[in-house]
């Protein structure tokens, strides 16, 4: 398979890539995280609680990412 997906339209692939990230999304329990990982989230949970900013609106990112386009 691995040479015909070389073959596949850009939209099939595309298709198969969807399938496959939903596939995860739909286990995502089995996923295991490192020491370092947590650790990590741990760090940025943080820093959250200490300076409290939130970040922007998923509207403001999209909209962000849409001027860019």
């Amino acid at each position: 398979m691995a040479n015909n997906l070389h073959e596949l339209p850009i939209d099939e692939k595309l298709q198969i890539v969807e399938d496959l990230w939903d596939s995860i999304a739909e286990d995502q329990n089995a996923l295991t995280l490192t020491d370092e990982q947590r650790s990590e989230l741990n760090q940025r949970l943080d820093a959250y609680e200490t300076d409290g900013i939130r970040g922007r609106s998923a509207d403001e990112v999209i909209a962000h990412i849409r001027k860019r386009l």
